[in-house]
Parts: structure tokens; C-alpha cells; sequence
């Protein structure tokens, strides 16, 4: 009960000091809780969206995917009679049946052109009015759809894109493009996760979407009471018979929340892996603290043990002052936690995805993890610094304050940390050397967690030689307190170490992924260069076919030279070693094509694969299957019939563009496949005239204008959409990096804040004998700037390092250009600096005001 106590009485004496651990542990804690209750909260969203939407039973046809979504080389969503409606309702069981048609392969436009889709990567989707939808949205302005000349929306969308009643709405799918005016409004009546939702009369949605009549995606069927949905499968799967796809609610709920399940997982881990970065760098700051404070009470505690107390029991009193700050972080960090998945809730929601704090769920586990984890963590990165408070002899009571350093233990550390750094740069090099991704990945790994780790124990060797190097070239112009400056941050070089490592990490991934974009972009770059000869690419941007319509009205485009059309299709092969391979697939183009790309062959020349019965394959599916040139391989098209086809080129695997890609012409294709199930094309390449690609390139805008589903890109923008893409998701990182960066940054203060008690005596004397407030200030700052460096020049030495290993990793599948962003290096670096003076504006400012006298008499 004594310790409990005197650990207690010191926890509330130290408040202060322990502020800034305690809000470490707290946003470590809140990352974590509001992970889980995002997520969780994500799933019961859309646990309750499949439950109320899937009817007792659903019928669709057996090419159907489990989720219901549009296939993509026709653009057109597989159908059902209509007829299959009167059978089910014979079948036993059946309340009702009712026939719906759906799209998701759409694009929808309102009277200007303007693409109404979600931003958040939602399904655009639109169908017929029925009785399920009515189910679950509520028509609160205006009336359902009758006729070919209206359509309703959902609230959501209208409220985003400012859409009224009266407004012309166009629906643009394979079949073509649909007029519309919007006739009404619906509420979803339960949670809309961003999806935008369109409604036309059965006939028109059956003509738009399919081009035809007398035809539905999917039939929802209603039970009879009292029946099942696996009785009334069973039922309906009897009247039907084979060739159709019979789900219950529950297992298209299921197919729908695993298509879900996959996206949140990964958001789960790589949000929860951020969090554990920020545990990493709290770690550090805990410690710091723990070991100030135990040097600052060496003689309370050399008196402690004078007077009995064991070495036990001075260990279990500052283990139970960690058990406490663990406690206090945590607990308010879940509670933080909370708030944060509801930041996140409104932030989906701003761009689209509208989740409702209604279906905010907390599980019982996510406090209790929070709590356990934050505990646990704080306790253990206090056991060192208990461990050496134990070890104080009642002699240190006769001592000043400040335990003395351990020399013996600083060698053996320094061994360790150089062995862990050896193998550490041992493994990056394997990593580098490696023919295999595979088990260089695995290399690399090791590599990555043993340099990191042997830079952290060997941290205060390092601080002592690089922070005189950094003193040289950065603190010396400032005189006397720079000097000072410098000799502070050497004093203890343990706690220097601790204090940069922190740092060091997350900026050491931060260099790390900007190598490995930077090389991404470039080489990829540099493969468009090199390969990519049409001047133009022609593409939606959500993966839809391209329509006849606007392949026409490209073709016709004054100032072009040649229009390359390309296909992709299904296919089984069977190859001369009797193998059968099937979901493989054909790339099917123009001749042309073999110039707008040029790939590099190992084997024969790619235009002769264009010729007809001719294909090409790739050299690690030829080297499988024992096939060269001559070879002939029995092609089962999808929906037609087999050619007998002959390899007249193997294609290099060291490409980027394309990569295991096996090429056909489309000709050969038309003589296996009928016209009415050859696949619409997924790209167009276009080659401008000499001399005239300015011209043609406005000229296709032009052509393309009433059709805005299609991006028109010259090899400059698809250049600048590519580094657009790889900097969004880079961005996205850095900004789950920043929690960890601004723990680093609270590490930083709370050394400077704790240094400045400890030496409070001796900044007493140094005022005494001249120093001025504002020299004071400097040297704190100066102090703190060189700490910041310190870790900043580990962390971007260490992260570039990382990055060349894996940029290695990276040249086996194509991409070999290594290129170091070094504005990005230099900036950071600079903003470290920056970094620095912040953290010490407080500790500074404190010491300024301390009053000289007092401070001379500290004990």
C-alpha cells in the first residue's frame, strides 16, 4: 500500500511532465479506437443496406456476378426472359415475383455534360422502379418515372449536383444515350453509402440498358408466410431448372458485404499499421521520460532506498506510475477514438460516401483493446528506466541529482546495435541481389526491421559524432550559444538517441515511399517513352467498354492517320504440352497496334502475330508450356467457337505496358466469334497525322464532346494522370505518417521541457553571469534544432536506403529506373529544422521566465 502511494504521491507531482507522454499514449489509443469504430461502424452501414434491399429470394442469370454488377465486355448486363417471371410465381411457395433491369456499367450526365458519379469509387446504378426499391427509399418530391421522357434520383445525388425537378438528365450506356428530365426525388430511408441512383419506367430502363424489351437482370421473389428462403430456393430452382442463378437474401447480402469486407480490411490494416507506427515513436517517448525522471530523483530515491525501501519495490513504484499514465492516455484515448471515427464519418462524407452516426457501433472489444493495448505499451517502455531505478544504492543520496551513466552497458550496446546494423545492410543487400521478387521481398522485410532496429540501439554512438558534424556546420555561427547548444544535445547522448529515433522513423518511411513513387512514375515514364507510339489514348476512366457509337465518331476525326481498336476476351487454351488453361485471355487489336506499342520480343516479330490465325504469347508462359515459334496452340473463344492458332512471336516479361499480354488480331477473332458476342473495346490508340497532333488532338474533344464518358489523353497527360495517382495515394500515407511524425514532435518538447528542469540550477547560473533571456531562448531553440536534424538525417538516410533496395525489387517486373526526389529529400530535411523550433517555443519560453535566484537554489 506504500508503494502504491509514493507512486501515486509522484504521479500527481509530476503531472506536468507527464502531460506529454500521457497525450502520446492518448492519440496512439484514439487511432487505434477509431479505426476499429470506423470500420465497424462501415460494416453494420452496409450489413444493413444488403439486408434490406435483397428480396427473400433473387433470380438472375447464370453468367450474373454474385454481386449483381454489369460485365464488361459487351457493357450490357446478362439477362432473363421475361417469361421466367410467370414460372416462378407457379412454383410453391411464391407470394410474388417481379421482374427488375440494372446497370452499373452506365454514365450519367445532366444537361451540361457533367458527369453526375460518385467521387468515392461508388457505383454509378441504374434500373426500373420497383416494389423492393420502394421498400427502402420514400418519394418525398415529385412523382416515379412514367414514360421514356422521365427519370428519378436519389436525395443524395440531387442535393450534391443541384438537381431540381425539370432538369435533363442524360443516361449514356452501351446501347446508347438516353434523354431524360427528372421527375422525382426518392429519400433513401436507410443509410446511402455514396452510390448514385437513377430510375426509369421498366420499358425504357429494359430499352436503354439492354437494348431491348421483354427482358430483366434479376427477378426478386417474396415468400409465402411461413416459408423459408432455403425451402422457396429449392422451390424455385425445381421450376426453373438449370441455367439460372437462385441466391437468398442472406447469400446475396453475403457476396455483396464480402465484395465490401476485402475494401475495409485493408483499410482496417493499413490504418491499424499507422497506429502501430505511432505506438513505435511513443515508445521512445516514454522512455525519455521515465529515465529523466528516475535521473532527476536519483537522490529522492537513493534515500528511499537508505531507509529501507527494496529494489523491488522502487521498481514496482515506477512501473505502477506507468500502469497509471497507461490508464489516463488510454482511457481518454478511446474516448478520443470515438471522436475521430465520427471526423472520419463526416469527411467520407464530403466526398460522397454518407455514413450515419445512427449505425455509429462501438464493440465491446475495441475499449477494452485500447485500453489493454495503451497499458501494456506504457508499462513495458517504462520497464528500462524502473529497472535501472531499482539498481540506485542508498549512496546516490549523498550525490547530486542524475544517475550516472553505465559504460560497460554503452559498449555492449554499441556492439549490438553495429551487429544489428551489419546484418540489417547485409539483408538490404541480398534484398538487391535477388532474381525473385518473392524472396527478395522477404530480404527486404528483414532488412527494413534489423537496420531500423540497429539504428535505434546504436543511436547515441551515433548522436555523439553526428551531432558534432551538424554543431560544425550549423551551430557554430551562432557563437558561444551555439556552442552551447551543441554540448547540451552531446551531454547525453542516450537520451539525444532516443529522442532522434523517434524522429528518424517516420521520416524514414516518409523517404522511403517517395524513392519508391519517384522510380514508379519514372520508369514508368521512361516505358512510355520508349514503347507507347500512338500519340493519343482514348478510355473510361472507371473501366467500361467503349460503345460502337463513339468508336465511330473517333474513326471519323479529321487529322488522324490510324485508329487502333483493342479487345480483350476470355479464352481456354489448350497448349502442345496437352495442358488446359483456362480464365486466361487474348488481347485482341489492329495490326496497327504492334506500332502504337512496341513491345520487345524475345522471339519473332510481333506484326506476324497479327496475321491471320496468329497469336503471340509471353516467355514465361511459353517456357511453362514448351511452346516456340511454330507452336500451335487450340484457342476455346468464349461464346464462339476454337481456332487452331500458331505462335509467330514470344513477347518479352521485362515490360511494364501490357505485361503478360498475348496478342491476336481482331480479324482472326471476327472468324471464331459472331458479331453479336464479340467484346466492344476496352481502349482506342490513336496516331495523328504528321505534323498535326495539335490539331487532331483538339479535333477528337470535338468528335468526343456528346460522348463524356471517354477521356481523351496525349502521352503528356497520361504521364502527368499516372504521377496524379501514385501522389494521391503517397499523399493519403503521409498524412497517416503525420500522427506519428507530430509524437515525434511532442518527443521532442517533452525532452527539451524535462532537460530545462533538470538543468535549472545551471541555467540559474548562467543568467547569473550574463547570459540574457533572449541568449537563453536561443540556445534552447539551437539545442532542439540539432536534435530535429539529427533524426531527420538517420531517417532520410535510412528511408533512401530502403527505397534503392526496394526500387531493386521493382526493375525484376519492368521498372528500373531509380530516381531519388531529392526537392522532397532537401525539403524535408529543412522542415526538420523547422520542426525543431517549434517543439522548443514552450520549453524556451519557460526557461526565459525562470527567476535566477530560485533557480540557483534548486537542489
Amino acid at each position: 500500500m506504500t508503494v502504491l502511494k509514493t507512486s501515486l504521491r509522484n504521479f500527481l507531482a509530476h503531472k506536468g511532465r507527464m502531460a506529454l507522454s500521457a497525450i502520446a499514449v492518448l492519440l496512439s489509443v484514439a487511432f487505434v479506437c477509431g479505426t476499429l469504430v470506423f470500420t465497424d461502424t462501415m460494416n453494420t452501414t452496409f450489413d444493413k443496406l444488403f439486408q434490406v434491399t435483397s428480396s427473400d429470394v433473387t433470380v438472375s442469370a447464370k453468367g450474373a456476378s454474385d454481386t449483381g454488377e454489369t460485365t464488361s465486355d459487351t457493357g450490357k448486363p446478362p439477362v432473363l426472359p421475361a417469361a421466367v417471371v410467370g414460372k416462378i410465381e407457379r412454383a410453391p411457395g411464391v407470394k410474388s415475383a417481379e421482374g427488375t433491369v440494372f446497370s452499373t456499367s452506365v454514365t450519367v450526365v445532366d444537361g451540361d455534360k457533367e458527369k453526375l458519379s460518385p467521387t468515392s469509387g461508388a457505383p454509378t446504378i441504374v434500373g426500373n422502379w420497383n416494389a423492393n426499391d420502394a421498400r427502402t427509399m420514400k418519394i418525398t418530391t415529385g412523382a416515379a418515372p412514367r414514360g421514356s421522357g422521365q427519370i428519378m434520383v436519389d436525395a443524395d445525388t440531387a442535393k450534391k449536383h443541384h438537381l431540381k425537378l425539370g432538369d435533363d438528365i442524360g443516361v449514356i450506356t452501351a446501347v446508347g444515350t438516353h434523354q431524360a428530365r427528372v421527375s422525382g426525388i426518392a429519400t433513401f430511408t436507410v443509410t446511402n453509402p455514396g452510390a448514385a441512383i437513377f430510375y426509369l419506367d421498366t420499358k425504357t430502363a429494359q430499352q436503354a440498358l439492354v437494348g431491348r424489351t421483354g427482358v430483366f437482370t434479376n427477378v426478386n421473389v417474396t415468400a409465402d408466410p411461413g416459408v423459408t428462403d432455403a425451402r422457396l430456393k429449392r422451390d424455385v430452382s425445381s421450376a426453373l431448372g438449370t441455367g439460372y442463378k437462385v441466391q437468398t437474401a442472406k447469400e446475396v447480402a453475403d457476396a455483396n458485404q464480402q465484395d465490401v469486407k476485402s475494401f475495409l480490411d485493408v483499410m482496417r490494416y493499413a490504418m491499424l499499421g499507422f497506429a502501430g507506427i505511432a505506438f513505435l515513436v511513443g515508445i521512445f517517448l516514454i522512455i525519455n521520460t521515465f529515465s529523466m525522471l528516475v535521473a532527476q530523483r536519483t537522490r529522492e530515491i537513493g534515500l528511499m532506498r537508505a531507509i529501507g525501501s527494496s529494489r523491488r519495490q522502487v521498481n514496482r513504484s515506477v512501473l505502477i506510475e506507468a500502469l497509471l499514465l497507461g490508464v489516463v492516455g488510454s482511457v481518454l484515448g478511446v474516448g478520443a477514438g470515438v471522436g475521430i471515427a465520427v471526423g472520419l464519418m463526416k469527411l467520407m462524407g464530403q466526398i460522397g460516401m454518407h455514413l450515419s452516426t445512427d449505425d455509429l457501433t462501438v464493440a465491446w472489444t475495441t475499449p477494452v483493446a485500447g485500453v489493454v493495448l495503451g497499458v501494456v505499451v506504457t508499462v513495458l517502455a517504462a520497464y528500462l528506466p524502473a529497472r535501472r531505478a531499482g539498481k540506485i544504492s542508498p549512496m546516490a543520496a549523498l550525490r547530486d541529482a542524475g544517475a550516472p551513466a553505465d559504460a560497460r552497458a554503452g559498449v555492449i550496446r554499441a556492439v549490438i546495435g553495429l551487429v544489428l546494423t551489419g546484418a540489417g545492410a547485409a539483408s538490404l543487400a541480398a534484398a538487391a541481389a535477388s532474381d525473385h521478387a518473392t524472396t527478395g521481398s522477404a530480404w527486404l522485410g528483414l532488412g527494413i526491421v534489423l537496420s531500423l532496429i540497429g539504428f535505434v540501439v546504436i543511436g547515441p554512438l551515433l548522436a555523439s559524432g553526428v551531432v558534432r558534424v551538424l554543431g560544425a556546420l550549423v551551430l557554430r555561427v551562432f557563437g558561444p550559444v551555439g556552442r552551447m547548444a551543441e554540448r547540451n544535445a552531446l551531454r547525453n547522448p542516450r537520451r539525444t538517441g532516443a529522442t532522434g529515433a523517434a524522429l528518424m522513423i517516420g521520416l524514414a518511411l516518409v523517404a522511403c515511399l517517395s524513392v519508391v513513387g519517384s522510380s514508379m512514375v519514372a520508369s514508368a515514364t521512361d516505358q512510355l517513352d520508349k514503347t507507347v507510339g500512338a500519340d493519343f489514348i482514348v478510355q473510361n476512366d472507371n473501366g467500361s467498354v467503349i460503345t460502337p457509337q463513339a468508336v465511330d465518331a473517333l474513326k471519323s476525326t479529321p487529322g488522324l492517320e490510324r485508329v487502333t481498336e483493342y479487345k480483350i476476351l476470355p479464352v481456354t487454351m489448350t497448349t502442345p504440352d496437352g495442358k488446359v488453361s483456362k480464365n486466361e485471355s487474348l488481347n485482341a487489336a489492329d495490326p496497327g497496334y504492334a506500332e502504337d506499342l512496341r513491345t520487345k520480343t524475345v522471339q519473332g516479330d510481333l506484326t506476324d502475330a497479327y496475321g491471320a490465325d496468329s497469336m503471340s504469347v509471353f516467355a514465361g508462359f511459353a517456357k511453362d508450356h514448351g511452346i516456340k515459334l511454330g507452336s500451335q496452340v487450340d484457342v476455346a473463344f468464349k461464346g464462339g467457337r476454337t481456332a487452331k492458332l500458331t505462335v509467330r512471336a514470344i513477347t518479352s516479361d521485362e515490360v511494364v505496358v501490357d505485361k503478360g499480354a498475348m496478342y491476336v488480331s481482331i480479324a482472326t477473332v471476327k472468324k471464331y466469334v459472331p458479331a453479336d458476342r464479340m467484346p466492344l473495346d476496352l481502349l482506342l490508340f490513336a496516331t495523328a497525322k504528321e505534323g498535326q497532333q495539335d490539331a487532331a488532338y483538339k479535333a477528337l474533344k470535338v468528335s468526343l464532346h456528346d460522348y463524356p464518358q471517354y477521356t481523351v489523353r496525349d502521352q503528356t497527360d497520361y504521364k502527368q494522370a499516372l504521377k496524379d495517382q501514385i501522389g494521391q495515394l503517397l499523399n493519403l500515407i503521409y498524412g497517416l505518417l503525420a500522427l506519428a511524425i507530430i509524437v515525434a514532435v511532442l518527443g521532442v518538447v517533452n525532452t527539451l521541457a524535462l532537460s530545462v528542469v533538470e538543468r535549472t540550477r545551471e541555467i540559474g547560473l548562467m543568467r547569473a553571469i550574463g547570459l540574457s533571456r533572449r541568449q537563453l531562448r536561443r540556445m534552447i531553440r539551437l539545442e532542439s534544432v540539432v536534435i530535429a536534424l539529427f533524426g531527420a538525417l538517420l531517417g532520410l538516410g535510412l528511408g533512401m536506403g530502403w527505397g534503392a533496395t526496394a526500387q531493386k525489387l521493382l526493375a525484376l517486373q519492368g521498372l528500373k529506373v531509380l530516381d531519388i526526389p531529392w526537392p522532397t529529400i532537401i525539403t524535408v530535411f529543412i522542415a526538420s529544422a523547422f520542426v525543431g523550433l517549434f517543439a522548443a517555443l514552450i520549453p524556451a519560453f519557460r526557461a526565459g521566465r525562470m527567476n535566477v535566484l530560485s533557480a540557483i537554489a534548486t537542489e
